[in-house]
């Protein structure tokens, strides 16, 4: 079950690979999430010291949240993954520019995952050939329904 999709990112960049990755959340972001209250709108993924970290996701605290805790809406969050995969990531985005971006947080057995993209950036008549063919595509379904 999706929470929370990167539409953007399908609008700027064509997504050739897709990773799940676990994020280390604490417990306010985490009630904050399942309120609704993330965008990852901004969002992008880096790769420091052979570990994954999003920055610019924007997580809102709840009002009710601890008096104790200072949340941060927009610090830096490490990503989960298996060693190999990191490595693979690691390759492509150092040789073949390409970047890493969140599509979407998601509920994996009850636990907060994101999906990550490899993505190459479109350029602006990419961007206008793939409105063009959307356009078609419900220009197309219309016809269909008209017809019957």
């Amino acid at each position: 079950m999706s929470i929370v999709v990167n539409k953007k990112a399908f609008h700027d960049y064509f997504i050739e690979e897709k990773f799940e990755a676990g994020i280390v959340l604490s417990g306010w972001e985490v009630k904050a999430i399942r309120a609704g209250r993330a965008n990852i709108k901004e969002a992008y993924v880096v790769i420091r010291g052979g570990e994954l970290f999003v920055f610019g996701m924007h997580i809102t605290a709840l009002p009710t949240a601890s008096t104790h805790v200072t949340p941060d809406p927009t610090r830096t969050r490490k990503l989960l993954l298996h060693a190999n995969e990191i490595d693979k990531l690691i390759g492509k985005v150092e040789r073949a520019g390409y970047t890493l971006l969140p599509l979407d947080l998601h509920y994996t057995r009850g636990r907060i995952k994101a999906e990550i993209g490899l993505a190459r950036g479109k350029k602006m008549h990419d961007k206008r050939e793939a409105e063009k063919e959307r356009d078609w595509e419900r220009e197309k379904q219309r016809l269909v329904r008209v017809s019957r």
